[in-house]
Formats: structure tokens, sequence, C-alpha cells
């Protein structure tokens, strides 16, 4: 146990052995179930290396494990949406800050 109260995924890759990186990370679609704490995953809807599906499984496994989490794709968006393109993604990247925040706050009230 790492000993947070949650955690905060900004287009974070969920299967690594899709992009050929897996070494020794685990994959979130397979051990999703195995989080414990509540999860805000914000993902670009046009990522070309993270697949719809991958999305679709980690939130089934979060959800199955009744972990609370809120995932969040933004159409249109692709990998990076927020720290390189931000200008060009405006709506989404303002969209998921205030999304980061509210998250932050939710978790500072109930670690109090």
């Amino acid at each position: 146990a790492l000993g947070l109260d949650g955690v905060i995924g900004f287009y974070g890759l969920l299967n690594p052995a899709r992009s050929g990186k897996a070494g020794n990370r685990p994959s979130l679609v397979e051990r999703g179930s195995e989080i414990k704490v509540p999860v805000l995953g914000l993902f670009g809807g046009a990522d070309d290396h993270i697949p719809t599906v991958d999305i679709e499984q980690f939130d089934e496994r979060l959800e199955a494990a009744a972990v609370p989490h809120e995932i969040i794709t933004y159409p249109g968006a692709p990998h990076s949406f927020f720290d390189r393109k931000f200008e060009e993604y405006a709506d989404a990247s303002a969209d998921a800050w205030a999304r980061l925040l509210d998250f932050l706050d939710r978790l500072s009230v109930a670690a109090a």
C-alpha cells in the first residue's frame, strides 16, 4: 500500500503491452480491481495510445470492484491534449482541470 487517498490519471497508459513498453509495468486493465482508492481518469477520445476498449475495460473493472471512480473521455482530444495541445483543446483542458480540482477537494474533505 502506498498510503494514497486517491489517484488521478491524465491519459495514463492502461495496457503497457500495447505500446511495447510493458517492462515491469502492470496493466491497469487487468489489475484495476486491485485499486482501493478513488480514481479520476481523464482520457482523450482520439488518443492513439489508449484505445477506447481499454478505457471501457478499466471502468468496468473499477465498477465491479466498487471502487469510487470517474472516467471521463473527451471526444476528439488526442494524447497529451492537456499539456501539449492545451490551446487547441482549451474546453476539454478547462473541464479536466475543474474536475481535477473538484476531485482533490473531495479527497481533502474525506481525509479531514
